[in-house]
């Protein structure tokens, strides 16, 4: 009775203005959708009642400001191919979160398609100056690239935004594929820095012997094989800008020497040179190793260590951040799709499953990597369970759930004949052929299996 009142109450508020109005729960599932955001995103009113808002409305931010507290007014949100203005505002009781009302606001038709045909123009004008910028500076990613739902990582971006203006060395943390190289490019974006050269050193990749040239160039001459001229090195051409050194606990001692003195007093001497030469660079670093270890074993650098640590950003693992699984699966199949040329729009409800129970020990690149291989496996336009990689199968697959022989058998039946079913659209006729066994005996199993 409670339930039908509220909603009689949210009827009577909102059920006959124009604007769009949603209100989601603490979880960001829909509590109340208005008729004219259902018929605006040509949605039905009584089916959205308990859905995940971002599986309704897309480049949604609700579930985010009903977990974070945090409103957002006036915020651009592209909604079927236009922008609109969206306000969403947390709702409170005894002190907590409970969840959000967001409210999209469009003036007159005619007025809105010129304002949003302008906002267009800018925006494309934005990401010319933006790719004009990549090219120069070698900064692909920004803060905006880093999708998220976690109250974890949206507190780390709010460090970096705090900590981004500043020159101060920022030591990134975190296992591999969990998007160190995001974070970099990101703060070197929002830096005084961000006209200027980022340049990235793999410190894992350079053999020990070259990491020296590498970092700090050569001049003419300075061994056999040396180019005409020389070269510079990452600081010199890294100057005024940033330097990302990736996994440099792999740095060898002798170069972090070298290093040290860079950040110490500004300068570099490259292999046989006679003068030392001024170089202004920021440090970001990043590893996955424990530095600390490495300190005790005599491999890494203490002094070195508490140079680049000055901030230190620990970066989550995909497996202790669920929630970010389902909004990252979605960007990333759009992301792969678009590059592809191959439609494909949704992920079935038991990959879905199998990507939330999954550890992902490979991380943000691992998901990727997955869904890639799934969007080129598949036939249709939804990622089907046996579209996915055999390592995932093989470690969430229902089978080893069965305790018996008998049970493994029927559930791996059950399962091609899903499959053939989907892929010949249910014609059993053609399903029958295909698994090799007559009608009559597939819709035997059919009744079976309950298919």
């Amino acid at each position: 009775m409670l339930e039908d009142y509220r909603n009689q109450v949210l009827e009577t508020l909102f059920g006959n203005v124009e604007h769009c109005i949603v209100v989601v729960d603490r979880e960001g599932c829909i509590s109340y959708m208005n008729e004219s955001y259902c018929r605006f995103i040509d949605v039905d009113q009584t089916t959205v009642k308990g859905k995940h808002v971002t599986d309704v409305i897309e480049n949604t931010r609700m579930h985010i400001v009903a977990d974070t507290g945090e409103e957002e007014m006036a915020d651009l949100q592209q909604i079927r191919g236009d922008y609109m203005i969206a306000h969403r505002i947390p709702l409170w009781e005894n002190g907590k979160v409970i969840g959000a009302l967001g409210m999209v606001l469009f003036r007159d038709t005619d007025e809105w398609k010129i304002m949003n045909t302008h906002i267009k123009d800018l925006l494309l004008e934005l990401e010319t100056y933006r790719n004009q910028m990549q090219q120069q500076n070698g900064a692909k990613y920004s803060l905006h690239d880093i999708i998220t739902s976690s109250p974890d990582v949206l507190q780390l971006k709010e460090k970096i935004r705090k900590t981004a203006h500043s020159d101060v060395s920022v030591l990134l943390r975190g296992e591999s594929g969990t998007g160190k190289e995001l974070f970099a490019h990101s703060i070197h974006h929002l830096s005084e820095r961000s006209t200027k050269p980022f340049v990235k050193v793999n410190c894992a990749a350079i053999p020990e012997d070259l990491i020296e040239a590498e970092l700090f160039g050569y001049q003419e001459g300075a061994f056999t094989g040396a180019k005409k001229g020389g070269k510079p090195g990452k600081f010199q051409l890294a100057h005024g800008g940033t330097l990302f050194l990736d996994e440099i606990g792999d740095m060898p001692l002798r170069a972090q020497v070298k290093i040290l003195r860079a950040l110490q007093e500004g300068e570099i001497e490259a292999v046989g040179a006679v003068h030392p030469q001024e170089v202004d660079v920021r440090i970001i670093a990043a590893t996955n190793q424990s530095l600390e270890e490495m300190i005790q074993e005599q491999r890494f650098r203490e002094d070195l260590f508490y140079r680049i640590n000055v901030v230190q950003i620990d970066i989550p693992p995909l497996r202790t951040r669920r929630g970010d699984i389902k909004i990252l699966s979605k960007y990333l199949l759009q992301k792969i799709s678009d590059r592809t040329g191959k439609r494909v729009e949704e992920f079935s409800k038991a990959v879905e499953d199998v990507f939330y129970k999954y550890r992902w020990p490979g991380n943000v690149r691992e998901l990727e990597n997955v869904i890639e291989s799934a969007v080129h496996m598949t036939d249709g336009e939804t990622v089907h369970y046996e579209d996915l990689p055999s390592h995932l199968q093989k470690e969430s697959a229902p089978v080893q759930e069965a305790e018996t022989l008998k049970q493994i058998v029927e559930q791996t039946e059950k399962q091609a004949i899903q499959k053939v079913l989907r892929e010949t659209d249910g014609d059993k006729s053609v399903a029958a052929k295909r698994l090799g066994i007559g009608k009559t005996s597939l819709y035997d199993k059919l009744k079976k299996y309950n298919l």
